[in-house]
Parts: structure tokens; sequence; C-alpha cells
């Protein structure tokens, strides 16, 4: 793996990941599992333990780029992830601050809504199709997914379950 070259695909997401990091995630899963730097599974692995981890969110770049190239890869992973988005965002804010009021940026943050919504939406979709072939990933994320729908319950409470589920299943193999 070179890591110049994950160093500076990083920096170009990052000037992309309007919404996040996770935003990008699908384009991170072409690029590092595309490579064979990583399988499906250590790549939904790292997004799943950074999630239930406390922290940052983006966490789970720093734990892509260690799985691929140890600490090496962490380091260009992370900080090609950081440093375009801060310094973007610093400046952004900033500016827009300043000009709240004009017509442009106020349709230009409501028309980011759906961008963000639907890349967040990309990234659901990719890390599903691992946990497509086993049924009681399924059953478990859907009941999840309804259950978050239906009421206001700590999305915690819907994480111990998928836990107890899963220890469960394992006791029954």
């Amino acid at each position: 793996m070179e890591l110049g070259a994950v160093f500076v695909h990083f920096l170009m997401l990052s000037t992309l990941s309007f919404g996040g990091a996770i935003t990008v995630a699908p384009e991170m899963h072409r690029y590092m599992v595309g490579n064979g730097w990583i399988d499906d599974a250590q790549f939904s692995a790292s997004i799943a333990i950074a999630q239930s981890s406390p922290g940052p969110n983006i966490l789970f770049v720093t734990l892509i780029g260690f799985t691929a190239a140890g600490a090496a890869g962490a380091v260009a992973t992370t900080l090609g992830m950081l440093v375009p988005s801060s310094i973007i965002a610093v400046a952004t804010f900033r500016w827009t601050e300043q000009h709240r009021e004009r017509a442009l940026i106020r349709a230009f943050r409501a028309g980011m809504a759906p961008v963000t919504i639907g890349l967040v939406a990309a990234t659901g979709w990719i890390l599903a199709q691992v946990n497509l072939a086993a049924p009681t990933l399924v059953a478990v994320t859907a009941a999840s997914a309804l259950v978050l729908i239906r009421t206001r319950i700590n999305p915690l409470w819907t994480i111990a379950a998928g836990a107890v589920v899963g220890v469960a299943a394992q006791q029954l193999q």
C-alpha cells in the first residue's frame, strides 16, 4: 500500500465530506476494499467499532487506516481526512456567519440537507451488504430500525438488544 496515495485520496475525500466522514464511506470502501488493502468485513467492523466507542465519529477512518497499514496507515488516513475539512469548516463558518442573512447562504444550507441524507443512506447500504447473507442480522437490523422509527427509545437499547441476540446466536451454534 502506498501511503502517499492513500493520504492524497483521503485529502480529496475530506473536501467532499459534507455531513461528516461517514458520508464518504462508500468511496472509502471502493478505494480501500477495491485495492485489496482491507476486506468487506474489516471495513464494516472498523465502522461498527468506531461508532460504538465514545469519541468523535471520525474514529472509523483511523481504524480503516490502521487495519490496512498499521500506525502509518492510521496517520495517513486520519490526517488526510482531518486537515482539509477542518480548514474548510473554520473558514466557511466564519464567512457564512458574517453573511448568514444572504439568500444564497440560506439556500446553500437548505440544499445541503438532502445531499447529506443521501450520502448517509448510501453508507448504510454499503454496510448492510455484509449482513444480507445472515437472516438473523437482517431481522435484528430491521427490528432495530422499526423500533427507532416508531419510538423515542435511546439507540443504545437497540445496540444492547442486538448484542444479546448475537451472543445467543453464538451459543446456539
